[in-house]
């Protein structure tokens, strides 16, 4: 007897109809930036109509507030919680570095940069989620800073959340500086953090 595959529900479809548009929107944001970004073209892109868009999100700040909020899970899941299973802080934000190079290959992960270079200097709902996503990044990066100075994995220095701002900053601009650059971004992502951090640099 041939056995036919359940057709997916309703909130099955409703939930896939969503992820297209949000990485369909999270290139377009990447790409175009949000000033730029037209629904139409995201829709089209996704395989939807405008229509079916209208139907997840109110208007363009909905979809770009979801899309950031969409990619920040994304990153903990994939990147965050991996790096979770090493033995010590100091492996721990290794691990993150080399795992973040890894993400960032994905149209998806440049959309935090773009959105950050393009609404720094405003006042915007989304620019605001941009920065409460890097802020709790850093806090983040502090604790673990703070554990490492108490297991002994990561040497004594500056004030934790300053270093922590260090090497999301050495993070990302080591990324940004070596994007296509496989298989060697992982690496030196990885040893610009080790400096900030104060360790032996990977060498492999």
């Amino acid at each position: 007897m041939t056995q036919t595959t359940p057709r997916p529900t309703q909130a099955e479809r409703s939930a896939r109809t969503r992820t297209a548009l949000l990485e369909s929107a999270a290139r377009g944001l990447s790409r175009r930036g949000y000033g730029n970004l037209a629904l139409e073209q995201v829709a089209r892109d996704a395989g939807y109509t405008r229509g079916a868009l209208y139907h997840q999100f109110r208007d363009k700040e909905d979809l770009a507030l979801a899309v950031v909020g969409w990619v920040d899970e994304t990153w903990w899941r994939e990147v965050g919680e991996q790096a979770g299973d090493e033995p010590d802080a100091a492996s721990t934000l290794l691990a993150l570095a080399r795992g973040h190079a890894i993400f960032c290959r994905r149209d998806i992960a440049r959309v935090m940069m773009a959105l950050r270079v393009e609404l720094s200097n405003e006042d915007h709902p989304v620019g605001r989620a941009v920065q409460r996503t890097g802020k709790s990044l850093v806090k983040r990066c502090a604790k673990l800073i703070e554990a490492g100075r108490g297991d002994g994995s990561i040497p004594p220095g500056p004030p934790a959340t300053t270093v922590a701002r260090a090497y999301v900053g050495a993070l990302e601009g080591a990324v940004i500086e070596l994007a296509g650059q496989e298989p060697h971004d992982e690496l030196l992502a990885a040893r610009a953090v080790a400096g900030v951090l104060g360790l032996e640099p990977p060498r492999d």
